[in-house]
């Protein structure tokens, strides 16, 4: 067999390094390719991990912001329940503070009532020895018929007995406080209507001048002449009339605030 020469040998050589070669190269790519998907794999493990760690954070933010949420809810809820706890306690200690005042208010009145009861019962016992009086709702009246006070025929003129009386009641009115005075005067069925109502009003006026004559004050005395519209007795005989010719003084405790007239 011939020996192969110098140059055949070096050409194995190198074919046998080049398949060396090759064959470590390719064992270097598979593990190359093997550690990318290595990697890959690992790269896809974390990404996946890092999703479910973001839904996690996700999911707690969420329930943190809830819970804040639903603690501001009851901060607030608790706030009004304070304001409207206080309010109701403002409230309850006004409410009480205003049934006091009005228990204390209504007690008051009650004693001023007994008083000027007491007051009125004085002042009717007074004047009832001078004239004809009556209690009323709001008062007292004084009947000043034709055997207290007479007037002459078509006339508004005092007569000295009328004076004397009137002085008389006059004192005793002089005596009493918070008071309001209404004079009225009336005639018989004789005559027209506005014929009568003048000459009840003049008669009316007269009576209230004296009175303030005697020292009354004017501003508490008012005057109304009613004519032959309101008779004492609705009858035409003679008593009947003289019953009718009349004036009548009505008292009224202003501090009662009774805000009408003593009829």
């Amino acid at each position: 067999m011939p020996i192969p020469n110098k140059s055949f040998r070096l050409a194995v050589l190198a074919g046998v390094f080049v398949l060396g070669l090759v064959a470590y190269m390719w064992t270097q790519v598979e593990s190359q390719q093997r550690q990318t998907a290595s990697l890959r794999d690992q790269l896809e493990r974390m990404t996946n991990r890092i999703d479910l760690l973001t839904e996690v954070v996700e999911a707690a933010s969420a329930r943190a912001v809830r819970a804040e949420e639903n603690a501001r809810t009851a901060a607030e809820a608790r706030d009004k329940a304070q304001a409207e706890r206080a309010e109701a306690e403002k409230n309850s200690a006004e409410a009480q503070t205003s049934a006091e005042q009005a228990r204390a208010a209504l007690a008051e009145a009650e004693k001023i009532r007994q008083q000027r009861e007491q007051d009125l019962d004085r002042l009717q016992k007074a004047l009832g020895a001078l004239v004809e009086t009556r209690r009323t709702a709001l008062g007292l009246v004084m009947n000043l018929g034709e055997n207290a006070i007479q007037f002459d025929f078509d006339r508004a003129t005092l007569r000295a007995g009328n004076r004397e009386l009137l002085s008389r009641i006059a004192g005793v009115l002089l005596t009493a406080k918070r008071y309001s005075i209404y004079v009225y005067g009336h005639t018989d069925d004789i005559g027209s209507d506005e014929y009568n109502r003048v000459l009840s009003q003049r008669r009316a006026r007269t009576v209230r001048d004296y009175l303030v004559e005697a020292g009354l004050d004017s501003s508490i005395i008012t005057t109304r002449g009613y004519g032959k519209s309101s008779p004492r007795v609705p009858a035409t005989t003679p008593e009947a009339r003289a019953k009718n010719r009349r004036v009548e003084i009505g008292i009224v405790d202003v501090s009662l605030d009774f805000g009408s007239e003593a009829r």
